[in-house]
């Protein structure tokens, strides 16, 4: 969805819900895809995750992209490209074994399409044990930060 993200998540997650016949209420945690991915799609998704969280007392936590397509035994390394470089981890057993490192030139990439029902599933192993989840940037803003104090964040306080 190119535009409109912000108008539609909420309305999509109640229709998910009554697809499934629970309620806000029934949840024991959400998960929510950190990313790497557009830039303003994961901060509006782990923004929303964290206030439906809070508002719910239950727990959010957070799943990358990588972490999603690496859930499998064995030794693996996953490689994602956007359309400016290419990002590589490497996992034992779906634990990784170091952060994302960027790769040079071009190359073979694996699709950046994490399964919901991987997240969910993973997300549901982490419920209680996982710090509030935190966009995953690869590289540094284009944007310069603002040179303002941070806020206090009611869920890390």
């Amino acid at each position: 969805m190119d535009r409109g993200q912000a108008e539609r998540l909420l309305p999509m997650l109640e229709e998910l819900l009554a697809e499934a016949g629970v309620a806000w209420p029934d949840l024991d945690g959400i998960g929510v895809v950190t990313g790497p991915g557009n830039f303003t799609g994961v901060r509006l998704a782990v923004a929303a995750a964290r206030g439906l969280a809070l508002s719910l007392g239950i727990p959010a936590v957070g799943v990358s992209v990588f972490e999603a397509l690496a859930d499998r035994p064995g030794a693996v390394t996953i490689t994602l490209a956007d359309k400016r470089g290419r990002f590589a981890q490497s996992f034992r057993d779906g634990v990784a074994l170091a952060p994302p490192v960027p790769l040079p030139g071009d190359g073979p990439a694996q699709a950046a399409q994490a399964d919901p029902a991987v997240v969910a599933r993973l997300a549901a192993r982490r419920l209680g044990a996982a710090p509030p989840p935190a966009p995953l940037y690869l590289r540094p803003a284009d944007a310069t930060p603002s040179s303002d104090p941070l806020p206090v964040l009611l869920d890390d306080a």
